[in-house]
């Protein structure tokens, strides 16, 4: 395949093409995410919910409890008080007054208990109150939030189904033989890391890692007969006269000075094209019409 104008336009425009269906592929796969937060967050309001109702309703019980223990003093004070009518000795007064005393002391405490109880049930019960509104209230965000999550999955859903046609459209006009459908595969490769998987060489230095090319391959790139890529950056690589008509020839030596102009680029053209595509693949990859 021949890097030809038309070639080079065919591959900018799936370029294009593929730079917005990884861009869609990456929003369906965060899409789902905040309502997955959403709806983590709203089991965590209904365990602690769940916690706190067991807690009420073991406080229930107790101030259950204690409201008999009450009751039982009383009537055990009364019942004293009703038998003073009835003794004889001071022997049996001096008795009966104890149990009566001890059966005040019993309910005075016991109501001192049952009342500290009884406000500790309250707050439980107002906080189970507030709980249940916070839960009502989150379940409406969380439906919202599925039903947003929805539509939009939907919508991105056409849009990649329609993108992904007008890929395989783009890809049958160029690849023609297995070959070319390698050459493919590498570019789609090479957008999914850097979202631009073609660019221009000036001179010998290729614009997208700034990085001087051997003579011999800038001049291979300057006569078009392959589709080549950069053996520095992987990028696919076409050539293109300067502004001036005067290309800026760099050798070997000037490598150190060049980088200093764009160290950030060089050193993301290390991280991301470094070994993805060897001098012998470069090779592989040039391929004649």
């Amino acid at each position: 395949m021949k890097m030809s104008m038309e070639i080079r336009e065919k591959l900018e425009n799936l370029q294009d093409i593929l730079v917005e269906k990884y861009k869609i592929e990456s929003s369906i796969r965060e899409l789902p995410k905040e309502l997955e937060v959403s709806q983590e967050t709203l089991e965590r309001y209904k365990k602690d919910y769940i916690e706190k109702n067991r807690e009420y309703e073991s406080e229930k019980a107790k101030v259950s409890a204690l409201r008999m223990e009450l009751d039982e003093a009383v009537r055990s004070r009364e019942m004293g008080e009703k038998n003073m009518d009835d003794i004889k000795t001071h022997r049996e007064y001096e008795i009966l007054d104890k149990q009566i005393s001890e059966a005040q002391s019993r309910e005075e405490e016991i109501r001192k208990n049952l009342q500290q109880e009884e406000r500790k049930l309250e707050e439980l019960k107002d906080n189970l109150s507030s709980d249940e509104e916070v839960i009502k209230s989150h379940e409406a965000d969380v439906a919202e939030i599925k039903a947003k999550t929805d539509a939009n999955m939907d919508t991105y859903q056409r849009e990649l189904a329609e993108l992904e046609k007008k890929e395989q459209e783009a890809t049958d006009e160029i690849a023609s033989n297995e070959r070319d459908k390698e050459i493919v595969y590498k570019f789609q490769r090479i957008i999914q890391r850097n979202q631009k998987g073609i660019v221009a060489v000036k001179g010998n230095v290729c614009e997208g890692c700034h990085m001087i090319l051997p003579f011999q391959f800038a001049t291979e790139v300057r006569r078009g007969d392959d589709v080549l890529f950069c053996p520095y950056c992987s990028r696919v690589i076409y050539y293109e006269e300067s502004l001036d008509n005067e290309d800026n020839l760099y050798s070997p030596e000037d490598t150190g000075s060049l980088l200093d102009e764009d160290e950030g680029d060089s050193e993301d053209a290390d991280e991301e094209g470094n070994g993805d595509v060897s001098n012998e693949e470069m090779t592989d990859a040039s391929y004649e019409d």
